[in-house]
């Protein structure tokens, strides 16, 4: 069954028609103008992208003496990182109207602008702050313990420094039209560094510990934390809940050449002038996939390349993901799964498991450059088919299961825990190294915005009109939005 549902999938992408123009454009804005009502700044995309940068200083490697990131010098490791871009971070995060990407040497992946097509207008840039839908819905059950009383989605913005952003050029070029996906155009610098914003719609008021936290307008129209789903857009206040620094270091951590750390808003963190950056504390951080720690019955095994912080708000240690790996609140490693080992008649339906992380999620950044459907080849969490795992049939007899929650469909065909297809997850794999080799797979050095968002957005708006299956799904693999005639 598993193998038509994956044939049948891959024809009807084949049989999509051609399109070889489109009316969005790669460097827009936005995908709507701002509403009438609003006077403040907007955002711009910096697409200006160097062809060169020099090798950056790293005081994060200096911090560690030059080695290798371990358990015991993580915390100096990750500290020294969230100070090297803190006079950035705070003009972006606390003083918008004076925030200019281009002059600062951050820059914006292209095509997440705007989509000429139908039934995806939630997937792209609203135009405040170019966030877009990170997770679509994330539940009070998640967080019960830390007092959120609704519902909420996320919103995230991801910018490259000028290090980084030499790869962009290399792929992009200046136009953005014709993709350069090699072995070696999508591979990073040392010294590079990726940033991701993570904000949400639930407000303090609905969720004690973002009090005091930093609040950005947005014009939105997914948002669960309405009641009833808005239809319209609507300039909505947004609350700044998680933000990841990942870092190209081969020095620190040759295994993967990437070190990702995650930090998370805590309130009772004293800061004058309420200083939101110093306010954002160290989650944890990780360099590996620790795949020796493969025993799904030890629930939390020794991790020797992740460090957490168990000092972090409870709510952040609250969404660690497989393992007790890191992955924050906005990242989606709890999952509804499910899965059937060899000889047992019924399969094991799992509501709430831990079956991801920052670094085994990123590691499936890979592109076919040699299918129709414009994809990657496995999805973001272990699943039994390629991306959408959404579109997969439920669960054998699962309709019959009348006290399961979540809903039948929300499950996620998964691997059995700990087996050679779930290992393939937590392998470590340096970024030039793809986790599905192959005739035309590239691995894209763990960039999942250009693998996942991006590239699918060219792909549908230039190549193959609508084909890309991973514009319809957030993170989770659950599908994004509504229909764009319930948005205007």
């Amino acid at each position: 069954m598993r193998i038509l549902t994956i044939a049948m999938m891959a024809l009807c992408s084949l049989l999509l028609p051609k399109q070889a123009t489109s009316a969005a454009q790669p460097f827009d804005n936005a995908q709507r103008p701002p509403p009438k009502n609003y006077s403040g700044p907007i955002f711009r995309l910096s697409h200006n992208y160097p062809r060169s940068a020099p090798t950056p200083a790293m005081p994060w490697r200096a911090a560690i003496g030059n080695g290798r990131i371990t358990t015991a010098n993580a915390p100096a490791y990750a500290e020294a990182l969230k100070a090297a871009i803190a006079d950035d971070m705070r003009v972006l995060l606390q003083d918008y109207a004076n925030w200019d990407a281009g002059k600062r040497g951050w820059y914006n992946e292209p095509w997440m602008g705007r989509t000429s097509q139908a039934h995806r207008e939630a997937r792209f840039r609203e135009p405040l702050r170019g966030m877009y839908v990170g997770t679509e819905k994330l539940t009070t059950d998640l967080f019960k313990d830390s007092g959120l009383k609704k519902d909420f989605t996320t919103y995230v913005l991801v910018y490259y420094d000028k290090t980084a952003a030499v790869t962009l050029n290399n792929i992009w070029g200046k136009t953005a039209m014709t993709p350069r996906v090699t072995a070696a155009s999508t591979q990073f610098a040392e010294g590079s560094i990726i940033i991701k914003a993570a904000f949400i719609t639930a407000d303090p008021a609905a969720w004690p510990v973002m009090r005091g936290t930093q609040a950005w307008p947005a014009y939105i129209v997914t948002n669960v934390s309405k009641t009833p789903a808005p239809t319209t857009p609507a300039l909505t206040q947004t609350y700044l809940m998680q933000f990841d620094i990942i870092v190209k270091d081969s020095v620190a951590a040759p295994d993967t050449g990437w070190v990702f750390t995650t930090l998370v808003y805590d309130a009772r963190v004293a800061a004058p002038g309420n200083d939101i950056w110093k306010k954002m504390v160290v989650l944890g951080a990780q360099w590996g996939n620790d795949p020796q720690a493969d025993d799904p019955g030890v629930l939390k095994p020794r991790l020797v390349e992740n460090w957490n912080n168990m000092a972090a708000p409870a709510y952040g240690r609250a969404t660690l993901g497989w393992g007790e790996r890191l992955s924050g609140p906005n990242d989606g490693a709890i999952n509804p799964i499910w899965y059937q080992r060899p000889g047992e008649r019924r399969p094991t339906m799992v509501a709430y498991a831990k079956n991801s992380s920052c670094m085994s999620c990123h590691s499936s950044a890979q592109w076919n450059t040699k299918a129709g459907h414009g994809s990657m080849p496995s999805f973001l969490l272990p699943s039994m088919v390629p991306p959408p795992p959404a579109y997969q049939p439920p669960p054998p007899g699962c309709h019959l299961k009348k006290d399961v929650y979540p809903a039948c469909t929300d499950y996620v065909d998964s691997p059995v825990p700990g087996d050679a297809t779930w290992m393939k997850w937590f392998k470590n794999r340096e970024g030039n190294v793809a986790m599905d080799p192959g005739e035309g797979i590239v691995a894209a050095d763990f960039d999942m915005v250009l693998t996942f968002k991006s590239l699918p957005a060219w792909f549908s708006e230039t190549q193959n009109a609508g084909a890309s299956p991973l514009l319809d799904l957030d993170k989770r693999g659950r599908p994004l939005g509504r229909p764009a005639t319930a948005q205007k």
